[in-house]
């Protein structure tokens, strides 16, 4: 017997795959972002802060995929946050934002903000 509307309720394959890669990713992913902290990374790249970073994109990507919106994603994110270490988290948070101003982020939005003067720089 067919049932009108069945076929939408079929769950895609991909989301089941998505949701078994991102449950794996956020089970590494605390462990991951508490062991970086300390680590430096201006001389060593793929070093543990990174493969931390990594991992929470890689997380985020997943979920959202999963959920089929980008927020689910950033839910996913700061749960794995909230389950490491404050001073992981702040360590992190110093890569992350390392990493945008040196990939020119200030440069990108500073359209956004025009009232607010860029600092000096010498």
């Amino acid at each position: 017997m067919q049932i009108p509307g069945q076929d939408e309720k079929r769950r895609d394959s991909s989301n089941f795959v998505a949701a078994e890669d991102a449950g794996a990713r956020a089970d590494e992913a605390v462990e991951l972002v508490d062991r970086a902290v300390g680590v430096e990374w201006y001389r060593t790249h793929g070093s543990e802060i990174d493969h931390a970073a990594y991992s929470l994109c890689m997380l985020r990507r997943a979920r959202a995929g999963e959920r089929g919106a980008p927020q689910a994603g950033d839910a996913a994110v700061r749960g794995v946050l909230a389950g490491a270490s404050p001073e992981a988290v702040l360590w992190l948070a110093s890569r992350a934002i390392s990493y945008m101003d040196e990939s020119g982020f200030p440069e990108a939005v500073r359209p956004w903000f025009p009232e607010a003067r860029p600092a000096e720089i010498g």
